[in-house]
């Protein structure tokens, strides 16, 4: 149970897209700086393209302007985005994909050479390696990458961010890393609520599930403002393997239809009087099948040829290959019969909706030397991949600016006693496993905070009841037993995951009306009310007095 320090100018706690993307990015601009990159896994698989991808879902086509996208954003967000955030990620898509093509990314094109387009603002790709060739192109360059290290705090003197700590999954060092600026991006968080699956396949996930919001986690003990939890992610997914239904709906056009081979999206478009459903929509009326009693709900896949066929499992086997071998187990192919959808478990992310950090248009959080970059950073939705490729440029320029003249500090002896006491307190043969805490998580969060088994659907009373179960929960983690290296990360993991839902609880509290759909549905306050909340939700939580102060914040930031 040693200590290693290290000191490093730019310290990247996150070896995702994004931060793979920074470290890359630091080295083009300042090839003497010294940069760390923390990763809880393997950076070459890991985070939530570890199994690839098969399209580029944000990229500014020929014709497109980046007012029309940030339009797009806000429509489908209903009225909510940092639209100066959004349009700063706008103007940097392209450069940011044509980027990672020279690393090595195959991108699909037509016979004039331009980008192929799956949609009106994607691209098709052969992402099955995505992740190795960012890796490779970190690898390429003089980071220091501390793999399998898992980030436990910052290291926070009341003024900046200098660092942070970590704990070796494998050799079981504690790690205290000094730094001028750090860069979170550790993407978003899964795990809170209760999952579909479950057994050996609780992992079997939309999002990756050691992704467990750890950056959120300890940007709130820190006392960071956070904005929008209460804006959650429920993806419309292949049933069971959880594969993505854009792949189907976007790539070969399929419709959904119920199980009495009705097209219910459309008699909901005109329910909608004739407008184009929202993201959140969709699943809203595949919900709404389901307690009908017109469930289960498809994609139509029987109107495929043999060959739109084929080239959807080539398409599948760039990101999601579990659909592919279920066909062939079943010995069923998509033409024979449709493909059953469902909606996942909330998570929480700041790509696809739009929870996290809040922060400036440089990325700069509002705690001085702390960067966010990618699913952590708040306020900017429908930012996929390339768009955390593009936070994660602006942040590595703003941190290379912004370091200049700041002078390493030594960690306080004191702060480093605090914080490995906290760590390894879980370290004893009995008590508690954290997987019978995870699970008492889920369940809370599940009945209580608006999960698959309440269809989504939230109220005050519960929500209530789910702040003083998550008090206690909390309490009780001091009887956690962690007897190995992995069922310490584990613990520590359910730390982070109170911690995150707990703020969640707060925001969906404080938001008195129902604005997306599934995502954000109160039984109590059903409409959607712009006369009052066309407002962002924020939070800051006291590490003190065990508080949280809701704030609220204008749209123009």
């Amino acid at each position: 149970m040693g200590i290693s320090y290290l000191e490093t100018d730019i310290l990247i706690i996150g070896g995702g897209a994004a931060g793979c993307f920074a470290a890359v990015d630091i080295y083009k601009r300042a090839p003497t700086c010294k940069v760390v990159v923390m990763e809880k896994a393997h950076i070459e698989r890991s985070g939530c393209l570890a199994m690839g991808l098969n399209a580029i879902n944000a990229y500014l086509h020929a014709g497109q302007t980046p007012d029309s996208y940030v339009s797009f954003v806000e429509r489908h967000f209903e009225g909510i985005i940092r639209r100066d955030l959004v349009y700063s990620i706008v103007q940097g898509l392209n450069d940011a994909v044509r980027d990672v093509e020279e690393m090595g990314l195959p991108i699909e094109k037509n016979e004039d050479g331009a980008y192929k387009m799956r949609g009106k603002r994607s691209i098709r790709i052969f992402g099955e390696r995505l992740k190795p060739i960012l890796a490779e192109a970190v690898q390429r360059t003089p980071a220091q990458v501390l793999n399998r290290v898992v980030a436990t705090n910052f290291i926070y003197d009341g003024n900046r961010v200098c660092g942070a700590f970590g704990f070796g999954a494998r050799n079981g060092v504690f790690y205290v890393i000094s730094a001028k600026a750090v860069i979170v991006a550790t993407g978003g968080a899964s795990g809170i609520y209760r999952p579909h699956n479950t057994g050996e396949a609780r992992n079997l996930l939309w999002y990756c599930p050691w992704n467990v919001g750890t950056g959120y986690a300890m940007g709130i003990r820190a006392g960071a403002e956070m904005t929008s939890f209460e804006n959650r992610f429920v993806a419309l997914r292949v049933k069971d393997v959880n594969a993505p239904t854009g792949t189907i709906a976007v790539g070969v056009r399929s419709k959904q239809i119920n199980a009495r081979g009705e097209d219910y999206l459309e008699l909901y478009y005109q329910h909608l009087g004739g407008n184009k459903c929202l993201t959140h929509h969709r699943l809203l009326a595949t919900v709404e099948e389901k307690k009908l009693g017109r469930g289960p709900c498809y994609l139509d896949t029987t109107t495929l040829s043999e060959a739109e066929e084929r080239r959807l499992k080539e398409d599948f086997l760039n990101m999601n290959p579990q659909i592919v071998l279920l066909w062939a187990n079943r010995e069923v192919c998509p033409r024979k019969k449709p493909v059953e959808i469902q909606g996942t478990e909330p998570f929480i992310v700041g790509g696809h909706c739009q929870a996290g950090y809040w922060i400036d248009t440089e990325r700069r959080t509002t705690i001085p030397g702390l960067y966010a970059a990618g699913e952590v950073a708040g306020g900017a939705p429908k930012k996929y991949v390339s768009g955390s490729w593009v936070e994660a440029r602006i942040a590595a320029i703003t941190a290379l600016e912004d370091i200049k003249g700041v002078v390493l500090k030594d960690t306080d002896a004191e702060a480093i006693s605090r914080e490995k006491t906290r760590v390894f307190t879980f370290v004893k043969k009995a008590g508690i496993s954290p997987a019978m805490a995870r699970e008492r998580l889920q369940k809370i969060m599940d009945e209580y905070a608006g999960g698959i088994s309440m269809n989504y659907a939230l109220h005050e009373e519960r929500l209530l009841e789910a702040r003083r179960l998550l008090k206690d929960l909390k309490d009780r983690l001091r009887d956690v037993a962690a007897i190995n290296n992995y069922t310490l990360v584990e613990a520590l993991e359910c730390i982070d995951q109170i911690d995150v839902a707990r703020i969640l609880v707060e925001h969906l509290i404080y938001r008195k009306e129902t604005r997306w759909a599934c995502y954000q549905t109160r039984l109590d306050y059903p409409e959607k009310d712009n006369g009052r909340w066309l407002t962002f939700v924020n939070s800051i939580y006291n590490p003190n007095t065990d508080e949280i102060k809701m704030i609220e914040r204008p749209l123009s930031a």
